[in-house]
């Protein structure tokens, strides 16, 4: 049992005694909870393989599950990577600092236990002033999965990660909320044409924009099976769960939602009837359909705003947590955007469970 320290910083500036403090931490081998402008990360030296395996141990993590590698400068990226392909500098140049994770051959610097013995890595540079300065101050990439424990929504807020992994680590940074509350967007760079490995904060549709080619995306992308393999994180193994069990329930199309207001009612009336704790996540859009229920009802914002949805995704399963109900009925979206993210995370959170409105 560690006794973890919380240290509350400015999140634009943060104070320079605590970056230092928190890359002494990284340096002696310890674990450190940081912000992204994603989700709150679990840094360890990538080049320190027992302090990667702890955090696999920590977050009660598969070991087939690859870690992704946080750069604060594009020049590491020859460190932690060979054979660059123009298209990854391309992405580099304009969107890094930001929420796109590249797939490209590893150097051989990166120790197996970072990439799961894969012959590839994950590498981002995050686009929050607290990560950057804790990896230039460490001067070494920083391997970081979310931090919280294996498949449980991803923390957003310090609080989550206090939650989830309090005593198990040294410290943990205290910036606020993060930007996006969803992951980055990770993309295979090493095969042609692209592929799309997990849906994040950036669009597929602002990828293509910047790279003037089309993305592949395989039904894994969508959350629509299970991948065989993990390629990159999030691909394999239930994620993004709240405790409860949840069935999603989707539409072909969502211009009309009479259908699935009309499903969710009838699957949440036949278990108030059995006696189960429900919630419904809907939007704001259904969410006084299902007020006269006397069930815990939860939007996670307007149709018309993909951004807030996606933002709100894995606060809200958590709050839904708290409040302690057993079985949770989430609305689908259009997979336009961020709907792809969100239904992404969605379909794994339901464990796959999901009825679709139109049958």
């Amino acid at each position: 049992m560690f006794e973890t320290r919380v240290i509350k910083v400015d999140p634009f500036n943060p104070s320079n005694e605590v970056i230092a403090e928190a890359a002494e931490v990284l340096r002696r081998g310890g674990l450190v909870a940081f912000p992204t402008e994603t989700v709150y990360g679990l840094g360890a030296l990538a080049y320190l393989r027992e302090s990667v395996l702890r955090i696999f141990r920590v977050k009660k993590r598969p070991l087939d599950n690859p870690l992704i590698v946080h750069i604060s400068r594009l020049s590491a990226l020859s460190l932690v990577t060979r054979d660059v392909p123009e298209e990854a500098l391309i992405i580099a140049e304009k969107l890094w600092p930001g929420p796109v994770t590249l797939v490209l051959w590893k150097s051989d610097s990166i120790p197996s236990e970072v990439t799961a013995g894969l012959p590839k890595v994950a590498v981002r540079m995050p686009a929050h002033r607290v990560a950057l300065m804790l990896i230039d101050s460490v001067d070494a990439p920083v391997a970081a999965p979310s931090a919280n424990l294996s498949g449980r929504p991803s923390p957003t807020s310090a609080d989550h990660v206090i939650k989830d992994l309090y005593g198990s680590i040294e410290l943990i940074i205290d910036a606020g909320e993060t930007l996006h509350g969803v992951e980055s967007t990770i993309i295979d760079l090493t095969v042609k044409p692209p592929l799309l490995l997990r849906p994040g904060a950036l669009s597929v549709e602002e990828l293509e924009r910047v790279l003037g080619v089309e993305i592949a995306i395989p039904p894994f992308a969508r959350g629509l099976v299970e991948a065989s393999k993990a390629l990159a994180p999030g691909m394999k193994h239930r994620h993004y769960a709240p405790r409860a069990d949840m069935v999603l329930v989707e539409s072909r199309s969502y211009d009309d939602l009479t259908k699935i207001v009309s499903v969710v009612r009838d699957i949440a009336l036949k278990s108030l009837h059995k006696g189960v704790s429900v919630s419904i996540l809907c939007s704001d859009e259904t969410y006084n359909y299902y007020t006269d229920l006397g069930v815990v009802v939860k939007s996670l914002g307007s149709r018309s705003n993909l951004f807030q949805i996606a933002k709100n995704l894995f606060k809200t399963m958590r709050e839904l947590d708290e409040a302690g109900v057993s079985f949770i009925i989430a609305e689908g979206f259009e997979e336009r955007g961020l709907g792809l993210t969100i239904m992404n995370r969605l379909r794994k959170a339901s464990g796959y469970n999901i009825i679709t409105a139109d049958q």
